[in-house]
């Protein structure tokens, strides 16, 4: 997730730009730049950091025009830099383009492009539209502009420039947030509202597969597919900026959990062919062979990163029959582990700074054990110093409590269990077919859950005042479960436990008594009766039951008291949509009580110290 700016009117562009990116900077702080076309013609200044060192550098050597793009980078392809940050430029400075998103064939149209004789700078994947547009060019930036996008797959949200069109600025959205505000004279490009709220308040929010030409007189839009003309009603922005930054949610926390299906998107989208519906791992540079071989995985993290993993676990084991070991940083490199020639290690750390997990991966490697780390941020301690990195673009995240990074993570992990199977030939080509085309439908289902969410918030106002609350499940709803009751715990401050459900009589039952709140999870048919019997025997002993069911299980209402059903989809991949509801729930208790979701007392985004 990237911040994006755009100006034309009367004003100086680079100061426009630069308060803009100052806006959005939460969305993204590894690099910034700006291009602005000057009477020199089209000019750029970019640098690593955070904004302030861009603002340094243009004291000095100030950009002045009229017309420019600016970026604040959350890096994706190609790690922190000068060279990797936007905007990126074709060799002849002539065009000039920012971008938010991942282009998945970037591959394919550099190779073209190379033998074409284009000469690249950087790696990063949004290169390739700055040559793509000189090499298209048939003198209409416009008509340019849409037979790119229209040789591109991915996902993408585009502010585009040119010299040979210095009256115009061309924005582009396919998956990835714009809108385009109107000005006296003047118009604007932004990722999110922040970046030009100061100036207009009149904006369109372009929707998927749209264009926008913006000059000093208006604005025009249009589909990509088609060129045809649309005309919509400007919207009118009533927000402070407080709320603007928080992209008109209560709190970043609420604004995350909605953009989780946009993080899952974008972390299966480059590792997925689209045309045989296989994994594909582009980024590792281990063999197919060197892989096949591992016949024992640690998978190492600690909390929330960790309850993904145990959902990895499972999986992983499930599809490949390779042993998994799922264990807490913190007491893992204590332990003496026990590695051989063939063990993997798997870290998983949103922020690539946890102490423990680079501890555990420190320790492994010192004992020459090759480890594959999944983090969300390029240029990190754990992406540095791990042989492999598997990235989840999930984006900034602000909120202390994690949501997007949980499910990006988890989404990595399946599409490393998919993989795995391939390579060891585990699953059919058919087998894997079919789980990648029900993956790639997770997004849309989390979408249905977030557009009905009445049902979790009542329960979660009838929880407020509860002192203790237990969530039970079997096999990965169990793993699901310690999610959920972590999330809890960290933002509303109820004491909150996830048991077993097959354990209940080992000694948990001596808690339940009546009005006790159970959140009860039988999503997986395997097991489903055995749950069901479990949480009769809760209901027994005066347990007041929220239970969670596929759609189209009209049984559990029978035994539970308040039902939340969730899309159907493939047993082992429900993980990602139980929990959304269990967010939802930790979000919505922590709000009646009256607390800071997105500041829980005791806690840090990143735990950097032992």
């Amino acid at each position: 997730m990237c911040g994006i700016v755009g100006y034309i009117g009367n004003k100086d562009a680079q100061k426009v730009i630069v308060e803009g990116l100052r806006k959005l900077e939460y969305r993204g702080y590894d690099s910034a730049g700006v291009a602005v076309l000057t009477d020199q013609g089209l000019e750029l200044e970019k640098a690593q950091g955070r904004l302030a060192v861009l603002e340094e550098r243009l004291v000095t050597k100030p950009l002045r025009g009229v017309i420019g793009i600016g970026h604040t980078r959350w890096a994706t392809h190609g790690k922190p830099s000068d060279q990797n940050a936007h905007p990126h430029i074709d060799e002849k400075t002539q065009f000039a383009v920012v971008h938010n998103g991942i282009i998945e064939n970037f591959i394919s149209i550099k190779a073209e492009l190379l033998e074409k004789g284009y000469t690249f700078t950087s790696e990063t994947d949004t290169e390739v539209i700055a040559h793509l547009l000189a090499d298209l060019y048939d003198g209409d930036l416009v008509s340019t502009a849409r037979k790119a996008v229209q040789k591109m797959r991915g996902a993408y949200a585009l502010g585009i420039m040119t010299s040979h069109e210095p009256d115009k600025l061309v924005a582009v959205r396919l998956a990835s947030p714009l809108i385009v505000g109107i000005g006296e004279g003047e118009s604007f490009i932004g990722s999110d509202i922040p970046a030009i709220l100061e100036h207009t308040r009149d904006v369109y929010i372009l929707d998927e597969g749209e264009l926008a030409v913006l000059t000093r007189e208006g604005v025009e839009l249009y589909k990509v597919d088609t060129g045809e003309k649309i005309a919509r009603d400007l919207f009118h922005v009533d927000w402070d900026l407080v709320q603007a930054e928080k992209g008109g949610y209560d709190s970043f926390m609420l604004k995350e959990i909605h953009e989780q299906p946009q993080a899952i998107r974008d972390t299966i989208g480059s590792r997925v062919d689209e045309k045989n519906k296989r994994i594909i791992f582009p980024e590792l540079k281990m063999d197919d062979a060197e892989l096949a071989a591992y016949d024992r995985i640690y998978i190492v993290a600690c909390g929330t990163s960790m309850h993904a993993g145990l959902v990895g676990k499972d999986v992983i084991e499930k599809i490949t029959r390779v042993p998994v070991e799922v264990a807490v940083a913190s007491e893992f490199r204590y332990r003496d582990p026990i590695f051989t020639d063939r063990t993997l290690m798997i870290v998983i750390s949103q922020s690539g700074e946890t102490a423990d997990t680079l501890a555990a991966l420190r320790e492994a490697k010192k004992k020459g054990v090759k480890v594959l780390a999944i983090t969300n941020v390029v240029g990190s301690s754990v992406a540095r110093e791990a042989d492999e990195v598997v990235f989840t673009w999930a984006g900034p995240e602000v909120a202390v409590a994690s949501t997007k990074a949980y499910t990006s993570q988890v989404a990595a992990l399946y599409l490393f269990a998919l993989y795995f199977a391939q390579v060891k030939q585990a699953m059919s080509p058919e087998e894997i077919a079919a789980v990648v085309e029900e993956l790639q439908e997770l997004p849309a289902k989390i979408s249905a859950i977030l557009s009905d969410q009445d049902a979790v918030r009542e329960f979660a106002d009838s929880i407020k005042e509860v002192d203790s609350l237990f969530f039970i499940g079997r096999g990965l709803d169990y793993s699901v479960s310690l999610e959920g009751s972590l999330k809890l715990k960290e933002i509303s401050y109820i004491h909150s436990e996830a048991y077993p459900a097959g354990e209940l009589k080992h000694g948990t039952l001596a808690l339940i008594e009546d009005n006790v709140p159970v959140v009860a999870i039988a999503t997986q048919p395997d097991i489903y009766e055995k749950m069901v019997s479990n949480i009769i025997e809760v209901k027994a002993r005066g347990a007041r039951v929220l239970g969670f069911a596929l759609e189209g299980d009209n049984e559990l209402a029978k035994t539970v008291d308040h039902v939340i059903h969730i899309p159907k989809t493939l047993p082992f991949l429900t993980p990602l949509l139980t929990v959304i509801p269990l967010q939802l729930l930790a979000y919505y208790a922590s709000t009646s009580k009256g607390l800071d979701v997105d500041k829980p007392r005791n806690l840090a985004k990143s735990v950097t110290v032992e």
